[in-house]
């Protein structure tokens, strides 16, 4: 019985913080209408922002209690899910992908500087306050390096559209707090059903975890595809990275420290970092991402499975 119920607490809890994310991207993106931003950026940031809400509520509610592997495993198996399935599933809803080189080395070597940066400060297995806030800040200086290094003189921005901003705050702000409630069900879930089946925690969260929190990015990018934003979605799945990678693994330590497993961290950034390198390195020397292109990324999403199972 008890299984049932976690069970079922883990899949109403993604279930419910999927559907709030989307209200609170729904927020985000007319506020940003009021602004005049390209959509690249706008993916890239606030869109990135909104559609990592879930990572970042399991960040800071799995930190407060005391979870730290729930927090890193998820993060950094949210970016090889994002690099790998969300990015391989792309042509096959939207067709073939024209990339820029430019802002996918950019984005792709922030990913992976940023990586390293976790492993490095979770070596003596603790993620202390300054951690937390080291990720956080560099963070933002990521987003500023793609705003300056990955510009690709695109002179299109929208126009600037007309209505108030207390409806968009609003539905931003409800939707945070509807994240933040349905994750904590889903990670005492996700808790309760790794301690039955005796595996670790970590694991559980790089596979099971990062797989729900990464819904709302699979569910935003078809969606703009779909309606020929092809820009923004590509700048949804690289910006959500690029945020597991740093923001959503310090948000958590940063107001609440906590212990992670050092091995089990050492071999998933291990592994994110060559899945990185592999995703960037192919779309920059191919540009276009087509189906071809989405096989191998998908192939690559099945075998960190085998390699970390291992």
């Amino acid at each position: 019985m008890g299984l049932v119920v976690s069970t079922l607490a883990m899949v109403a809890g993604f279930t419910v913080a999927v559907l709030a994310s989307r209200v609170a991207v729904t927020g985000a993106g007319h506020l940003v209408a009021r602004t005049r931003l390209p959509p690249f950026v706008i993916g890239i940031t606030l869109v990135a922002l909104g559609t990592d809400l879930p990572e970042i509520a399991n960040s800071v509610v799995a930190s407060l209690q005391g979870l730290g592997d729930v927090n890193v495993g998820d993060s950094i198996g949210s970016v090889v899910t994002q690099m790998t399935l969300v990015l391989g599933l792309m042509p096959l809803f939207g067709g073939a992908l024209l990339l820029s080189r430019r802002r996918t080395t950019v984005v792709g070597v922030g990913i992976i500087l940023a990586l390293v940066l976790g492993a490095a400060l979770m070596q003596d297995g603790d993620l202390a306050r300054i951690d937390g806030g080291s990720l956080v800040a560099s963070w933002v200086l990521l987003s500023f390096a793609v705003w300056r290094l990955g510009d690709s003189g695109e002179a299109q921005t929208p126009e600037r559209a007309d209505g108030g901003l207390a409806r968009p705050v609003v539905q931003l702000a409800v939707g945070l707090a509807v994240v933040t409630v349905g994750v904590m069900a889903a990670i005492w879930g996700v808790v309760n059903l790794a301690e039955a089946a005796g595996v670790p925690v970590f694991l559980v969260s790089f596979f099971g975890a990062s797989v729900g929190t990464s819904l709302p990015e699979l569910l935003f990018s078809i969606t703009a595809l779909r309606r020929g934003h092809a820009e923004m979605a590509v700048g949804d799945a690289l910006g959500a990275s690029m945020v597991d990678a740093t923001l959503s693994i310090g948000i958590g330590p940063l107001i609440a420290p906590t212990l992670v497993s050092t091995a089990l961290v050492e071999r998933a950034v291990t592994v994110a970092v060559l899945v990185v390198a592999v995703v960037v390195g192919l779309l920059v020397v191919r540009r276009r991402h087509t189906v071809g292109t989405a096989v191998v990324l998908l192939l690559l999403y099945l075998g960190v499975y085998v390699v970390l199972l291992a």
